[in-house]
C-alpha cells in the first residue's frame, strides 16, 4: 500500500477519535533532521547506542520522517502512540521511574552548576553537566531493561518498526517540550537548580516563626543570646530628649553674654569686742 494511501486511511480513523474527544498530538518533522536540541538529539543518540535495537531503528526513522506517527502522548512512566501502517496500530511503552540512587547521584554531581530552569530546559548547560545527565548507564535516558514495549501489529519482534518510530518521535517531541523527559522518568527538574541557601528541615509548619536559638544552627554562626534567666527582660525605657524652648528671633543686636556668677569666699567679720577677747 502506498504511503499516501496508508496515511489517508489512518487520518480518517484519527479524525474519528478526535471527534470522540481524544486530544491528538501528531509528530511532525520537517526535512530529515529528527531532533536538533540537546535533549532531543541526546535521546536519539542514546537510542542508537543500544545494540539491542540497532537492526530495527532504520525503519523507525523512515516511518517517523514520513509522518506515520499520527499521535504521541508522553506521561509519567508511559508513552502512548498511534502509528499508521497497513492499519492504524496502537503502541504502548512503559518506562520505569528513574532509580532514586541514580537521581540522587545526578543531583549531587550537578549541584551548583545549573542556574535556572530555562538554562536547563534549553540545554544551555556546561559540558560536564551534559555528560552527567546523558550518561548511558547512569543518566536520565532509559536502558532496555527499563522499557516494556508493546505494539498491536503482528510483527513478532520485541521492537517493531512502529515502536522504533515512536521512540524517535519522543526525541522530536523533546525538541520543543524537554520537560517531558523529567515527567516520563518521574523526577522533578527543579531539584537540579542551584539555590543560594538551603535551609534544613526544622519540623516547623510553613510560615511558623523560627526560634532564635535555632538560627545559629541554620546559618552556621554563633549568636549571643545573653544570660538565660528564664524570664523575659523588661524593655528598656528610651531616654527622651527634652525639647529646648524656642527663642524668639533676635532684632539684629547681639545680646551680651550673661555674666558668670562667681562664688565669693565667705569672710569672717571680727568685731572690736571679739578682738579684746582674743588678747591675753
Amino acid at each position: 500500500m502506498p504511503v499516501a494511501e496508508r496515511k489517508a486511511k489512518a487520518m480518517r480513523e484519527v479524525d474519528k477519535l478526535r471527534k470522540k474527544g481524544k486530544c491528538i498530538q501528531p509528530v511532525e518533522i520537517e526535512g530529515r533532521t529528527i531532533a536538533a536540541s540537546f535533549w532531543g538529539k541526546g535521546w536519539c543518540d542514546h537510542l542508537e547506542s543500544l545494540s539491542d535495537y540497532e537492526n530495527r531503528l532504520p525503519r523507525g526513522r523512515t516511518y517517523v520522517r514520513n509522518g506515520s506517527v499520527c499521535h504521541l502522548e508522553i506521561k509519567s512512566g508511559n508513552i502512548e502512540a498511534l502509528v499508521s501502517g497497513t492499519k492504524l496500530y496502537k503502541v504502548n511503552i512503559n518506562i520505569k521511574p528513574l532509580n532514586k540512587k541514580t537521581w540522587q547521584s545526578i543531583k549531587k554531581k550537578c549541584s551548583g552548576q545549573i542556574g535556572t530552569m530555562l538554562e536547563l530546559l534549553q540545554g544551555k548547560i556546561s559540558k560536564q553537566v551534559m555528560t552527567i545527565v546523558s550518561d548511558r548507564e547512569n543518566g536520565l535516558f532509559p536502558l532496555p531493561g527499563e522499557m516494556k514495549l508493546d505494539c498491536s501489529c503482528p510483527d513478532w519482534a520485541v521492537m517493531c518498526k512502529h515502536v522504533a518510530a515512536v521512540l524517535y518521535g519522543v526525541g522530536a517531541r523533546l525538541d520543543t517540550q524537554p520537560d517531558l523527559l523529567f515527567i516520563l522518568r518521574g523526577v522533578d527538574a527543579s531539584e537540579l537548580i542551584s539555590s543560594d541557601i538551603i535551609l534544613p528541615e526544622s519540623g516547623h509548619a510553613p510560615g511558623e516563626a523560627i526560634a532564635e536559638d535555632q538560627l545559629g544552627d541554620i546559618f552556621g554562626i554563633d549568636i549571643d543570646m545573653g544570660a538565660d534567666t528564664g524570664e523575659k527582660a523588661a524593655p528598656k525605657k528610651s531616654k527622651k530628649k527634652q525639647r529646648q524652648p524656642v527663642r524668639a528671633a533676635s532684632s539684629g543686636r547681639k545680646k551680651k553674654p550673661a555674666a558668670k556668677k562667681t562664688k565669693k569666699k565667705a569672710t569672717a567679720i571680727v568685731t572690736e569686742a571679739d578682738k579684746e577677747k582674743l588678747l591675753p
